[in-house]
C-alpha cells in the first residue's frame, strides 16, 4: 500500500511552497496567518468571488489561477460556512475537496490550518489531513495506460498549523485509521480471478507485520470444528474455502476481547440459484464485510489500542459448479442446528452462522460486531446512505448510532422480533436460510441471531454502502472502506482500556 500524496505539517511562519489552499467563512473572512500569506491577494480573492459569486458556504471551492499579489501559481479558496457550526466529519470533508481541487496536481501545496478566529485545533488539522488522502486513494493498477487527468493527486502537501507536534500526534492515529480504509478499499477493488480465499488469506495474514497473530483454517480443520453451513457454500469451487482468525492484544492479559466478524464471499455467482447476468461482475465485492474487518485490525494494531480484540472472517466463492449444494439440501451448522437450503444465493448467512458461534463459543467477546454485504433488500429500504443496523442490545445499538454521525458513516437501527423469526422455520430442518420477499433484510438478521446465543451483538448490513456507493468528498472508489472508521471510532470512544 502506498500513497501518491504525502501529508505533513509546518509551521504557519514556514514560507508556502506551490500551489495556496486557505479557508474562509460565508462572510469571506480570513484568519490572522491566512492574511499575512494572502497580502495583496485578498484583493484578488474579493474580485474573483465576486465574478463567481463564491459566498463561502461549506465545502465550495474557488480557484485562482495565478492570483495577483502572492507567488503561489494557484490560490484555492474552501468554504467553511458558519464557522460556529463546524462538526469533527466538516474538517475530513473539506481535506478532501480540497484533494478534489487539486485533481492530477504534482505540484507541491500548501494549505493554511486556520479558521477566521484562528488557528485550527489539532483533531481539525489532523481531518483535514485524513481527508486529503482519502480522496487522493485510486486504484488503477490494472490499467496499462493512465490518463494525466485520471484525478489521482501526485503531490507533497505541507499543512501549515500553530503546533506542529500537538498536530502530528492528533495525526498518528488517525493516519492508521486511513491505512485501514484504504486496505479495505483494495480488497473490495481487486478482481476474483486474483483475490480467491486462499489470496485473501494470504493478505490477511501480512497483519502479522504489525503484531496481529493470525490463525488460518483450512477446510480440514473447518470440517473437524463442523462448520457445514459454511463449507456447504464453497463446495461447488475449485477455490477452497477460508476462515482466518486475527488477534491484537492490546488490553491487560485474559481481559474479555471485543470481536468483529466479516462475510467474505470473494464472489458470488448465487451458486445453482444463479443470479442475473447484469452486474454480476460488481460481486466480486461481496466480501466488503471481511475487507473491512482486515482494515480495522490494522488500523487498533498499529496505533496500538489498548484493548484485546478478534477478528473473524469467512472466506468463500459460491460457484454452481456439479458439486455445488442445492436448494433443498439441509447442512449442518457448528451450532448443532440444521438448516434447509432454500436458496443459494442467500449464502452469506451461511458463511456467517458458523464464524459467529465459533468466535462467541471459544473467545466469549465483549460483544460482537458482524459486518455483510447480505441483502439487496437493505437498499431498497435505505438507499445507500445508511447501513442497516439490527441488534440484540440497546445500548450498543445506541453507541454504533452516535459514533455513526460523528464518522459520517451513518447506520439505521431496523428491528428484530418473533414474528420475524417464525418467517424462518422450516418443515424440515430446525430453519430455513431464506425467508419470504417481504422483510428480507430483517429475517436475514433474524436468522444470524440464532448463532449469537447471549451476546450482545449487533449486525451491520452493508450492501449499500461499502461497494458501488455514491462518490463523496472523501471517497471517489468503487469499495468505499465503509465501516474502518465507524467500528474503530466505536471501541476508542466506548471501550479501549476499559475491558
Amino acid at each position: 500500500m502506498s500513497d501518491a500524496v504525502k501529508v505533513g505539517f509546518v509551521p504557519f511562519t514556514a514560507a508556502s511552497r506551490g500551489i495556496l489552499v486557505v479557508f474562509c467563512d460565508d462572510a469571506l473572512k480570513f484568519g490572522a496567518a491566512t492574511r499575512k500569506a494572502l497580502g495583496s491577494a485578498a484583493d484578488t480573492v474579493k474580485r474573483a468571488a465576486a465574478a463567481n459569486q463564491f459566498k463561502g458556504k461549506s465545502g465550495a471551492a474557488l480557484d485562482i489561477l495565478a492570483p495577483e499579489g502572492t507567488k503561489a501559481p494557484r490560490l484555492i479558496v474552501i468554504g467553511l460556512g458558519k464557522p460556529s457550526g463546524l462538526k469533527e466529519k466538516d474538517f475530513l470533508k473539506f481535506g478532501g475537496v480540497t484533494a478534489g481541487k487539486l485533481n492530477a496536481a504534482s505540484d507541491a501545496v500548501t494549505i493554511i490550518a486556520e479558521l477566521p478566529d484562528g488557528a485550527m485545533q489539532p483533531d481539525q488539522a489532523a481531518g483535514i489531513a485524513s481527508g486529503v488522502r482519502l480522496r487522493a486513494y485510486k486504484f488503477d493498477r490494472y490499467k496499462t495506460k493512465k490518463k494525466d487527468d485520471n484525478g489521482a493527486v501526485r503531490s507533497d502537501v505541507s499543512i501549515a498549523v500553530a503546533d506542529v507536534t500537538a498536530a502530528r500526534k492528533a495525526f498518528a492515529p488517525e493516519s492508521h485509521v486511513v491505512d485501514g480504509v484504504i486496505i479495505a478499499r483494495e480488497l473490495v477493488n481487486e478482481p476474483p480471478n486474483v483475490l480467491f480465499p486462499i489470496e485473501f488469506a494470504r493478505r490477511a495474514s501480512q497483519l502479522k507485520k504489525v503484531g496481529v497473530n493470525v490463525e488460518v483454517l483450512d477446510v480440514k480443520a473447518m470440517t473437524k470444528l463442523g462448520m457445514g453451513a459454511l463449507l456447504g457454500v464453497g463446495q461447488g469451487s475449485t477455490q477452497p474455502s477460508r476462515t482466518v482468525i486475527m488477534r491484537w492484544n492490546g488490553g491487560k492479559k485474559g481481559a474479555q476481547p471485543v470481536a468483529f466478524v466479516g462475510k467474505g464471499v470473494c464472489f458470488d455467482t448465487g451458486g445453482i440459484s444463479i443470479k442475473g447476468a447484469s452486474s454480476m461482475e460488481d460481486m466480486k465485492g461481496d466480501m466488503g464485510g471481511a475487507a473491512c474487518v482486515v482494515g480495522l485490525m490494522h488500523a487498533l494494531a498499529a496505533r496500538k489500542a489498548k484493548i484485546n480484540v478478534v477478528g473473524a472472517i469467512g472466506l468463500v466463492e459460491n460457484m454452481p459448479d456439479g458439486n455445488a449444494q442445492r436448494p433443498g439440501d439441509i447442512v449442518t451448522s457448528m451450532s448443532g442446528q440444521t438448516i434447509e437450503i432454500i436458496n443459494t444465493d442467500a449464502e452469506g448467512r451461511l458463511v456467517l452462522a458458523d464464524v459467529l458461534w465459533h468466535v462467541a463459543r471459544k473467545f466469549k467477546p465483549n460483544f460482537m460486531v458482524d459486518l455483510a454485504t447480505l441483502t439487496g433488500a437493505i437498499m431498497v429500504a435505505l438507499g445507500t446512505e445508511h447501513a442497516g443496523l439490527f441488534s440484540n442490545n440497546d445500548e450498543l445499538a445506541e453507541r454504533l448510532s452516535k459514533v455513526g454521525l460523528e464518522t459520517g458513516e451513518k447506520v439505521w437501527r431496523l428491528p428484530l422480533g418473533p414474528e420475524y423469526d417464525k418467517l424462518m422455520d422450516s418443515q424440515f430442518a430446525d430453519m430455513k436460510n431464506a425467508g419470504a420477499r417481504h422483510g428480507g433484510s430483517i429475517t436475514a438478521a433474524q436468522f444470524l441471531q440464532r448463532f449469537v446465543d447471549d451476546t450482545p451483538w449487533a449486525h451491520l448490513d452493508i450492501a449499500g454502502t461499502a461497494m458501488g456507493a455514491p462518490k463523496t468528498e472523501i471517497n471517489q472508489s468503487w469499495g468505499s472502506g465503509y465501516g474502518v472508521r465507524l467500528l474503530d471510532r466505536l471501541v476508542a470512544e466506548y471501550y479501549e482500556a476499559k475491558t
